[in-house]
């Protein structure tokens, strides 16, 4: 005969076993849940990329040819505030005229960049993009012909 204090110790074994699998079943329930919402996630993000990324190769600036030269348009900041849009030597002046902490010159800007300042000749192209900057949003071109960035 078995002894009623055994039956009774495996009798609460099982409810204490019942109720962890109960609670095991629960968490598996909830871990499979967020699992799938994960790998929702991750589709909808993979397509939100491939979109952004060519909406950006749309919004890259363009190749023209002008004058039998090609030559590389400058964005609207309002059509593409990403600065990765400009050209090198545009992101470059940019920076400087942000480095400078206040209105620059043309002259101030030529100086960082290396330029022969001396010769005035060599200042406007430099001027040109300084210029096209502004026009296009990415500086503001003071009246006293000094320029700020834009903020």
């Amino acid at each position: 005969m078995v002894d009623p204090e055994v039956l009774e110790r495996i009798t609460a074994r099982r409810a204490e076993l019942d109720g962890l699998e109960e609670q095991l079943v629960k968490q598996l329930d909830q871990v499979r849940a967020e699992r799938d919402e994960l790998a929702v996630a991750e589709r909808v993000l993979a397509r939100m990329g491939e979109q952004i990324a060519g909406e950006r190769a749309a919004a890259a600036p363009v190749s023209a040819q002008v004058a039998g030269r090609a030559v590389l348009l400058v964005p609207h900041r309002r059509d593409n505030p990403d600065e990765g849009a400009l050209p090198g030597d545009y992101r470059r002046i940019l920076a400087i005229v942000r480095a400078a902490g206040s209105p620059v010159q043309v002259r101030a800007v030529g100086e960082e960049l290396g330029l022969q300042v001396e010769v005035r000749g060599k200042l406007e192209p430099l001027r040109a993009k300084l210029v096209k900057l502004a026009d296009r949003g990415w500086l503001h071109k003071r009246a006293d012909g000094k320029f700020t960035a834009r903020l």
